[in-house]
């Protein structure tokens, strides 16, 4: 009769195999739960030279008039995401946006972090801001951008339930930055930008009107059209890559 003889050494081999085991079922659960979290949309696939300006109005006002005048001298459309609360201090500029023929959009009412708040507190975010921006330009918002840019699945479903794609950006101007300075927004910008990019603003940030008028005149130097998010984006029929990419579905795929 022959006996196992179980030692040390193949306890601890079998230890270092089952904790083995037991690590690779966690990082699988952890790689299918991020494989299904949820995106806005980031930027768009296009072969067109079009690009979005962004602007985000939470805080200050001090220069959305000026900002206005420069896209009116370089003929460029852009979206504005603006805060209740701010809507609520600034209803003129709000007006005026509109006015303007730039589109007004939903930055959330209180700009609070929306991972942090409960579905129902997201939708009164949602729908309290909406309501102000419809009251004044007459047009109900369908875009939304997280405050912060933090998001999760049920902000994104939230926004998606009452009909609104949620935005973020490829490009990021960081012209909010202390360090910012008009050539370093500049240089951000227009090294950064491709087909489809969305770019990222703030409208009472110190260097933007002073570097605004280089990054369009550069963009359209390079062939780019300025365009309405609404109009960049896809509506139906669509997916969203892992980097945020929104993608037409081709016929037949």
């Amino acid at each position: 009769m022959k006996y196992i003889v179980i030692t040390r050494k193949h306890i601890m081999i079998f230890c270092t195999c089952f904790i083995a085991s037991i690590l690779a079922i966690i990082c699988s659960v952890g790689v299918l739960a991020n494989s299904s979290k949820k995106l806005p949309i980031y930027c768009v696939e296009t072969e067109d030279k079009k690009v979005a300006l962004s602007f985000d109005a939470a805080w200050g006002n001090d220069d959305t008039e000026t900002l206005i005048n420069i896209l009116k001298e370089y003929n460029a459309k852009a979206t504005f995401f603006v805060v209740g609360a701010w809507v609520d201090k600034y209803p003129e500029s709000v007006k005026q946006l509109s006015d303007a023929g730039h589109q007004v959009m939903n930055h959330s009412n209180t700009h609070p972090y929306m991972t942090k708040i409960d579905s129902v507190q997201k939708l009164d975010e949602l729908n309290t801001c909406n309501r102000k921006i419809e009251e004044i330009t007459g047009v109900k918002p369908n875009l939304f951008r997280a405050p912060y840019g933090d998001y999760d699945n049920a902000t994104l479903d939230s926004a998606e339930g009452i009909g609104m794609y949620t935005i973020q950006w490829d490009v990021d101007s960081l012209d909010w930055k202390d360090s910012a300075t008009p050539e370093s927004i500049c240089k951000r910008v227009t090294e950064k930008v491709k087909n489809g990019s969305i770019i990222l603003f703030h409208n009472d940030a110190e260097h933007t009107p002073e570097a605004l008028p280089n990054i369009l005149k550069c963009l359209k130097d390079k062939g780019y059209e300025f365009v309405f998010i609404n109009d960049l984006i896809y509506k139906d029929n669509y997916e969203i890559m892992h980097d945020g990419t929104q993608c037409k579905i081709k016929d037949g795929e």
